[in-house]
């Protein structure tokens, strides 16, 4: 068994041989190849940025928020949304680097096989797949949610079929339609954040129908609840609002260009932080009380708390608008996490770690079979919240995603100091490095550290939980998680073997590699056609 250790750390199923060695066309800058799948390069540097943006904004910021303003108050709030900006940031420059020279079907999967181990790998890409079709499972639950704020007459089994067929649908249609469903998502996403934060801002001044001046009123109260350990409860939440920003990575594989998509998005990340983390926790904490009898007895989409604040102040057709965005946040999380699942099997097959049925996709560039599996299982999940004892096993379903992003997140900023390892000791210049992120060595490390220290948080809390007594149920709904990657990671070493690193010597730099063409853009004669200009435009205004 200890060949399997020697096993190449990139396959794909059409040029598993010509990948070995960097020999002939292969190893010229004058041709632009590299990183060959059946995936076909649809999506521009437009779709890559807008998906980048807006695609992991959802329940997480719109709905979670709420219980974590009752947990820890306002200024806790704030800072535990800064904090998380930061790790996020530092997370997407070290995507940033790597996905511009090797942009593959599940990224930081095989990245981690190449720079780390193989069994890191297969432990991270499985655990990725539950969470994502887990999440899938948890949108159409959210969908049921979000349209019972305007009636409940409908059967919630009527409503996950139906939605269900609609995530379906926008991943079965060509990858392009795809991207530009997450665009018209993201772009409304992005235009709303503006009226909440200037609606926000109107409601604490005092200039609603129903309330007078607020301003910060609640900071002055109740800044932090429950001390340290109520902050330390909400660094989940947040982390989990912004879980799905790795998901750009997985989508570089599938650009015309790389090399000037993926630095754009990197680009529009304060953007992205600014706007909705750290300004929207911000207009929360200044127009609802963390001790609004609804952010603990309202149900659904009543607790969140932009549609109490919108409520309180009087401004009834806001609530119903902003519910209406938490729909269209909700289907566009479900059909990302359809993509992500469906590319991050294909990833683990050129990896010899899934069946390789996964790892093919049709004459359109669709992981079919891969796409197949991950909605069936979704979507199926999703009934289980009919019964109550199906919802109780739904949720032990859920609980596995929430440290899946912390480990994720750190193998991500590990895989990006490994591969500049490599680079360095291989004696190659940083200046052939196709883009460089400035935040190199010190924004991996933040990055990486914070995984370590918020995992270990979490521990402490599944020991000793906020408001509850220690119990083995508490401990394992709370970090079951964690036990599942350490099975999947000792079951793989105890198959792999060899050693407990990659030998960055030994790392072949360039069989997984992109090269590029010195001035050569292909994306020229698509990005510039048709209505969606404008908005490229106003893209290239704030970001280039």
């Amino acid at each position: 068994m200890d060949d399997h250790s020697n096993a190449p750390a990139y396959e794909t199923s059409s040029s598993k041989e010509k990948h070995l060695e960097p020999t002939g066309d292969w190893a010229s800058p004058d041709v632009d190849h590299g990183a060959e799948t059946d995936l076909h390069r649809s999506l521009s540097t437009r779709h890559l940025t807008m998906i980048a943006l807006g695609s992991s904004i959802g329940m997480g910021l719109w709905l979670g928020s709420g219980t974590s303003l009752s947990n820890a108050g306002p200024a806790a709030l704030l800072i535990g949304y800064l904090l998380s900006c930061t790790m996020i940031w530092a997370v997407s420059h070290s995507i940033g680097e790597m996905a511009v020279m090797y942009p593959l079907p599940s990224a930081f999967t095989q990245w981690t096989s190449i720079f780390i181990d193989r069994s890191m790998a297969f432990s991270l890409g499985w655990a990725y797949w539950f969470s994502y079709w887990i999440t899938i499972a948890n949108e159409l639950q959210g969908v049921v949610t979000v349209l019972s704020f305007w009636t409940t007459k409908v059967p919630t089994a009527a409503w996950i079929t139906i939605f269900w067929i609609v995530i379906i649908a926008v991943n079965v249609v060509a990858v392009r339609f795809f991207g530009e469903v997450e665009v018209t998502a993201s772009t409304i996403k992005f235009g709303w954040i503006f009226v909440v934060i200037i609606s926000c801002i109107v409601i604490s001044a005092g200039g609603a129908p129903a309330e007078g001046p607020i301003g910060f009123r609640y900071w002055n109260s109740s800044p932090f609840i429950n001390g340290f350990k109520g902050f330390l409860s909400i660094m989940p939440t947040c982390i989990f609002a912004m879980s799905g920003s790795e998901n750009a990575a997985l989508v570089a594989a599938e650009t015309d260009n790389p090399r000037k998509a993926v630095p754009r998005a990197v680009g529009s990340i304060w953007v992205r932080l600014s706007l909705f983390y750290v300004l929207g926790s911000l207009m929360i904490t200044i127009t609802v009380s963390p001790y609004n009898k609804d952010l603990f007895g309202g149900d659904g989409v009543n607790a969140s708390p932009f549609v109490i604040a919108f409520r309180n102040a009087g401004l009834e057709p806001l609530a119903h608008i902003m519910n209406a965005v938490i729909f269209i946040s909700v289907l566009s999380t479900g059909s990302i996490s359809a993509y992500g699942g469906s590319r991050t099997l294909m990833g683990l097959t050129h990896l010899n770690m899934a069946p390789k049925i996964f790892g093919k996709a049709d004459k359109q560039g669709r992981p079919i079979a891969g796409m197949a599996i991950t909605l069936l299982i979704g979507g199926g999940l999703a009934y289980l919240n009919v019964s109550n004892s199906g919802a109780n096993v739904f949720t032990w379903f859920s609980n596995l995603t929430s440290l899946f992003t912390l480990f994720g997140w750190g193998t991500i900023c590990l895989s990006h100091l490994r591969m500049r390892y490599a680079w360095k000791v291989q004696g190659r210049s940083v200046e052939d490095l196709p883009w460089k992120s400035w935040t190199y060595p010190y924004g991996a490390i933040w990055g990486l550290v914070w995984c370590i220290i918020l995992i270990i948080a979490e521990f402490y809390l599944s020991v000793w939980p906020l408001g509850e007594s220690p119990s083995a149920k508490n401990f394992f709904a709370n970090y079951v998680s964690v036990v599942a990657i350490v099975v999947l990671y000792l079951a793989a070493r105890c198959y792999y073997r060899g050693p407990w690193w990659v030998d960055a010597r030994t790392i072949d730099l360039d069989a997984p590699r992109r090269f590029y063409v010195d001035g050569h853009d292909v994306e020229t004669k698509t990005e510039r056609k048709g209505p969606t200009k404008y908005l490229r435009k106003a893209v290239d205004a704030v970001f280039d």
